[in-house]
């Protein structure tokens, strides 16, 4: 069979309720177009996530960013999960995300974590809008991330990033990727998680 290029209108989702179309558009590819990420785009990005909602104001994201073919990038994939090193290599660029888990180094930030998925939800949308995918990956090993970047002891990396522009040639993942990047989206039904008046 032969394999289409990836294009981020193949995969726009069949919603129950019309909602804004960059967030049908949205899905986490594993395949990038051979295309870099210029600085202007990346600070873009960033814009949208300065601009986010966050407890109190106080912002605690932290993000380092590293670009296909640096020491950097290497160090991040090298702190990934085996599944995700299959095929993150093919993105331009690889972001590792923090926050910072206390205010003042002393009381604990408990919205920290809750601020930083805010701020991605920023992020994705503003990439989006500009055809740039973004992938979020949970499977790391913070633990080693934080050897190797020396991330301080007051903040702790939560999930990494890998950006790039929608498309690319499918026929470059393993086979068990090529067939998820091709499989019928699907979601949870709202009545599994919208619970009206009482927890059911």
């Amino acid at each position: 069979m032969e394999l289409p290029e990836m294009n981020k209108y193949d995969k726009i989702a069949k919603t129950d309720y019309e909602i804004y179309p960059l967030l049908s558009q949205r899905y986490s590819p594993r395949v990038f177009k051979d295309k870099k990420i210029t600085a202007e785009e990346l600070h873009q990005l960033f814009e949208a996530v300065r601009w986010s909602a966050s407890s109190n104001n106080i912002q605690p994201w932290r993000f380092i960013l590293t670009k296909k073919g640096t020491k950097a990038f290497n160090n991040v994939v090298d702190c990934l999960s085996e599944f995700n090193q299959k095929w993150v290599k093919n993105a331009p660029v690889l972001v590792l995300c923090g926050y910072k888990k206390t205010v003042d180094k002393v009381k604990e930030n408990f919205h920290a974590l809750h601020d930083l998925g805010l701020c991605l939800g920023n992020m994705t949308i503003q990439a989006q809008s500009m055809d740039i995918a973004i992938h979020h990956m949970a499977g790391l090993d913070w633990q080693k991330a934080h050897e190797v970047f020396e991330v301080p002891e007051d903040f702790h990396i939560a999930t990494a990033l890998a950006i790039g522009y929608y498309g690319g040639d499918i026929t470059a993942l393993p086979e068990d990727l090529q067939k998820q990047e091709l499989a019928k989206r699907e979601r949870k039904p709202q009545s599994e998680f919208v619970f009206k008046d009482s927890w059911k």
